[in-house]
């Protein structure tokens, strides 16, 4: 996103995301949107180990066209494939969605905060995922010369049609920096009172001014399951 540089609002039904967010390489998202008649690609890979359980996301895909009135239209989805199972590779965390700018701020190089919102559908997925779900969120983003923080707080009704609530948070570093740190840190809940966080570090390399590449690594836990994942990808926008 303009200068978006780099996968809902963060919600999850079990310990993977389901974004209907997505900055990569994170799960939640900035109050930026890329400027009018531009597109954004976002493009990603990913290694996750679920207790004993491994899976390759090969590719995770976000593809953003900006339209006036400071919005963009997002679409989303993954391919997620679960390693020695006989199961074929799946579509999952697809969404379509809309997101605006209400108050351009330091994002938009004016003054103060950014507000966005980003709202859409969770698109039917697999044959365990073919219903349809719904997910809204508010984003507020402040940037300064030493860092960058962008707070999400999300709600949404899954596609088995449960409420969950989401917040995120992300700090970044100096957004003058080639290659700056970056970190997250995630909350979620389910009308099942099920509750999970995640936790991610992570860089982001601005090679060009319309491209950059990120890497991380995310933890994350609910109930009695651990996950460990690895994220690598790029943002390219024309």
């Amino acid at each position: 996103m303009a200068p978006r540089l780099s996968t809902c609002a963060a919600i999850i039904a079990v310990v993977r995301p389901s974004p209907a967010l997505a900055y990569r390489p994170f799960d939640s998202t900035d109050a930026s949107v890329v400027g009018a008649h531009e597109f954004e690609l976002e493009f990603g890979v990913g290694y996750t180990r679920e207790d004993a359980e491994e899976s390759l996301t090969l590719p995770a895909v976000v593809a953003n066209y900006g339209i006036d009135g400071d919005r963009e239209i997002v679409l989303e989805g993954r391919i997620f494939t679960t390693l020695d199972a006989e199961d074929d590779a799946e579509l999952d965390d697809a969404a379509l969605s809309l997101k605006q700018v209400h108050r351009a701020g330091s994002l938009q190089e004016r003054s103060g905060i950014s507000v966005a919102s980003e709202c859409g559908i969770l698109l039917p997925t697999t044959h365990t995922e073919d219903g349809i779900g719904a997910a809204c969120a508010l984003i507020a983003s402040q940037r300064w010369q030493a860092a960058t923080i962008h707070a999400s707080a999300g709600v949404a009704v899954n596609r088995d049609h449960r409420w969950e609530e989401s917040l995120g948070t992300i700090l970044e570093g100096p957004d003058g920096w080639l290659v700056r740190p970056v970190s997250e840190v995630t909350f979620e809940w389910d009308e099942k009172q099920s509750a999970g966080r995640s936790a991610l570090v992570g860089l982001i390399w601005r090679a060009r001014e319309m491209l950059s590449f990120d890497a991380a690594v995310r933890y994350a836990r609910i109930g009695q399951s651990h996950e460990w994942e690895v994220r690598a990808g790029y943002t390219w926008a024309r």
